[in-house]
């Protein structure tokens, strides 16, 4: 398994829902164990900087990118598995 690293902004409306869908699924016993690292980009330029993406939400896996922008609840559970099978 490994950690999921979430790139997002308060204000935005799709990182609410995605938080949302995150925690709607972290009930569930196999992704309870999930580590999320959440950087709010706004407070963290330094660190956004260093990855390659435009929009929010961004989920990177390591440092491959799974997903970037608008999101629905089936795409943060393949997020989930992907990480899980890493």
């Amino acid at each position: 398994m490994k950690p999921i690293k979430l790139f997002y902004q308060t204000r935005c409306p799709f990182c609410k829902r995605a938080f949302s869908y995150i925690d709607d699924l972290k009930k569930r016993p196999e992704y309870k164990d999930l580590v999320i690292e959440t950087i709010e980009e706004t407070e963290h330029p330094e660190i956004a900087d260093q990855y390659d993406y435009y929009y929010v939400p961004t989920f990177y896996i390591g440092d491959e990118k799974v997903h970037e922008g608008g999101i629905y609840p089936n795409e943060v559970e393949a997020i989930f598995q992907k990480a899980l099978e890493q």
